[in-house]
């Protein structure tokens, strides 16, 4: 008797350890947990993927404000060394003469620092020896990028940066100093009696 209770003990914690054969996996539900997880993977692909672009254009808006600000800050500089001293008007002949002006003992900086083309990472092209109000430039005039790439920005420009309106590349985008020239007053008309 105590074999036939051994027997039956057994046969039970055996039955109570197989699992049920409604729990098993049917040939139709294998592999609908690897579809589930494929689909879950091309979703998060996607997501990830448009979210990048997305990373990059607003990247590359920030890259054109800073380029703006920068080209800017050298055209100024530019404006102001060209002003700093009455009399005779000059461009500086480098980068380095906006850094320190030492044509005379108040002129100082007109650029607190060298800038790189945020766009590149590398120097801005320095514009030399153009023509400005129809006379020759001997010096630095301005400065442009080195990219060739299209900028997102071709519209809606403050006042000051009017002319890229329509510019297809970044170089094209050139912050060059344009003295003001004033005219004199016209002659005053005869007086007729």
């Amino acid at each position: 008797m105590n074999d036939q209770k051994a027997t039956n003990t057994a046969r039970t914690v055996h039955s109570e350890l197989r699992t049920p054969n409604s729990a098993l996996p049917t040939l139709r539900d294998r592999g609908f947990t690897y579809l589930a997880l494929l689909a879950a993977i091309v979703i998060i692909g996607i997501t990830l993927g448009s979210a990048t672009k997305y990373w990059s254009h607003i990247t590359l808006r920030e890259k054109e404000k800073e380029l703006i600000f920068r080209g800017n800050q050298y055209k100024d500089a530019i404006g102001r060394y060209y002003n700093a001293r009455p009399g005779v008007k000059m461009y500086p002949q480098s980068i380095d003469n906006l850094l320190n002006d030492s044509r005379s003992i108040n002129s100082g900086r007109h650029l607190r620092r060298k800038y790189k083309d945020p766009i590149t990472g590398e120097d801005f092209i320095v514009i030399k020896g153009q023509q400005v109000n129809g006379k020759k430039v001997i010096g630095i005039s301005g400065v442009k990028s080195k990219s060739d790439d299209e900028p997102l920005k071709k519209a809606n420009f403050s006042e000051e940066n009017k002319e890229f309106e329509g510019k297809s590349k970044y170089s094209e985008w050139v912050f060059k100093y344009t003295p003001q020239t004033t005219q004199p007053p016209p002659p005053p008309l005869p007086v007729r009696p």
